[in-house]
């Protein structure tokens, strides 16, 4: 007796175990799910998996069980019932309700579906009409249509009136051949013909919705129709894929309701999840309804599909900055200079995102970083330029400017754009005050390893210069004779290698004809 009590304590123990674990597994079961459809929340597939497992898994002896299940397909239809091949979901939810018995609340989803456009919109007609014809309208119609209905047949309906004044008589009907429901009618006839009448008349006002909603799958079908690949894929869409998602969106912003956009761009993007032009159409679109919404679309786009596209992350820095979120701009560019580090157009958009906000030194510490850390002299030029710039035109300091391009030039001799900014700062000034300074700038670039070609340039400006705002002949002759020396330079090299070149080809083009003389003779 003893061994069989231990037995009976480790059976339950066991069960208590397996059910603890299979409350834990629900559990988890469960929470993967609803993030499953947060993230794609118009995957009927998986909302159609989630709701088995709501059904499986939900207690029968629970009087919440019900109101929950149906929360949840309320849930499923408002998130994907929309999407054009939503029509599986909306027919379980139709057959749920069928087997609750509550054919009032079928009737009110057949209302809801039959004004969507989705693929098989004209089977959703047809069952409905068997839903009305197999059931009394008692019973799947609300009260308040219910009745309303019958005060307008009780108007409708005037007998009709013979010869004789009298009105006919209508043949008997028997009570068992009487539809459920209808005992309160004191005629038997007039209950089966008032049934009959309302079911006509409730077709009937459906028809009418049921016309309206196929005019506007017309409309569509042809769009849907071109979707091939509605799905995900790392494979690059085809053009004409492209091309019929852009024309689809733009025929539903202009045509359709907010909600029908909204749905359309969720599924182009999934579709598309990687061209940033369909985000950033999204993004634009919800400017005008919900700045959330922008934020949204942004986020998912830049932190999950394309996390090292610059484009999208520099939009969505300059929506924070519009809204007023200094802070996340500065968050959303920094990222992604870490994520695509060197960069010139991050690192130039973090430095004007500075600057527009009065934070000057900082945007001088970000060009000078950039300098420092430039993976070349080029790319440390380009940056000099900036930085000098900024100096001059903001931070109104042309010593400061004048410094940074001096040393960029002792560290790029041969960059003719360092030369070209300093001698525009130069100018920038008093020019007959600052004459020295500015043929200082032309002496420099003139006796620099430049190409000819460039200290040629340099050479025509200073003459130039000179004759327009010189103070002495003899620097303006010196000048002109050294440009012309050059240009004698420049035009002997330039011919020699022209000469240079017609010879070679010239006994190139020989070559060749000698060798085909001699295969053409043997």
């Amino acid at each position: 007796q003893q061994n069989q009590m231990e037995e009976s304590s480790e059976e339950s123990q066991d069960g208590q175990k397996n059910t603890a674990e299979s409350l834990i597994h629900g559990q988890q079961m469960s929470t993967v799910y609803r993030r499953g459809v947060q993230a794609i929340p118009l995957s009927v597939d998986l909302w159609l998996h989630y709701l088995s497992f709501i059904k499986e898994n939900a207690d029968p002896e629970d009087p919440e069980t019900t109101s929950r299940i149906r929360a949840a397909y309320e849930h499923a239809v408002l998130a994907a019932g929309t999407d054009f091949r939503s029509d599986r979901l909306w027919e379980t939810y139709i057959n749920w309700e069928t087997e609750q018995g509550k054919l009032a609340n079928v009737t009110a989803i057949y209302d809801r579906i039959l004004g969507i456009p989705t693929q098989l919109y004209s089977q959703h007609l047809q069952r409905f009409k068997e839903h009305v014809q197999s059931n009394n309208p008692k019973h799947f119609l609300s009260e308040e249509e219910f009745v309303q209905l019958r005060v307008e047949l009780a108007k409708a309906n005037i007998a009709p009136v013979s010869e004789d004044g009298e009105g006919e008589e209508t043949p008997p009907v028997e009570p068992e051949d009487l539809p459920a429901g209808t005992e309160d009618l004191p005629d038997p006839a007039k209950r089966v013909t008032e049934i009959e009448n309302m079911r006509h008349r409730v077709i009937e006002s459906r028809q009418e919705l049921f016309n309206q909603n196929e005019q506007e799958v017309s409309k569509r079908w042809t769009f849907e129709e071109g979707i091939k690949r509605p799905y995900f894929h790392v494979k690059a869409l085809e053009k004409t894929q492209l091309s019929n998602w852009k024309e689809y969106l733009d025929f539903e912003i202009e045509n359709g309701t907010p909600e029908r956009v909204v749905v359309l761009f969720e599924r182009c993007l999934i579709a598309c999840a990687l061209y940033e032009e369909f985000w950033t159409k999204y993004a634009k679109y919800l400017e005008s309804y919900s700045i959330e919404g922008v934020r949204h679309v942004y986020k998912k786009a830049c932190t999950v599909h394309l996390p090292k596209k610059p484009n999208i992350h520099l939009l969505w820095a300059a929506f924070e900055e519009q809204q007023g979120s200094i802070e996340e701009a500065r968050g959303i560019l920094k990222s992604l200079e870490e994520a695509v580090p060197s960069l010139a157009m991050v690192r130039l958009r973090r430095v004007s995102l500075e600057r527009r906000h009065g934070n000057l030194e900082e945007a001088e510490a970000l060009l000078r970083e950039a300098m420092t850390s430039g993976k070349n002299a080029s790319e440390t030029s380009f940056y000099a330029v900036k930085l000098a710039r900024q100096l001059l035109k903001v931070q109104r300091s042309l010593t400061k400017a004048r410094k940074v391009l001096l040393e960029a030039i002792d560290q790029d001799q041969t960059s003719p754009k360092l030369y070209l900014n300093l001698l525009e700062l130069e100018y920038s000034g008093d020019v007959q005050q600052n004459e020295a300074d500015i043929l200082a700038c032309f002496d420099r670039a003139l006796n620099s390893p430049l190409p000819l070609d460039s200290r040629l340039t340099f050479s025509q400006r200073k003459v130039e210069f000179l004759e327009d705002f010189g103070s002495d002949i003899n620097k303006l002759v010196v000048a002109y004779d050294e440009h012309q020396k050059l240009q004698k330079e420049h035009e002997s090299t330039k011919r020699k290698a022209e000469n240079g070149y017609d010879f070679s080809l010239f006994i190139s083009v020989c070559s060749r004809a000698v060798t085909q003389h001699v295969r053409t003779f043997v």
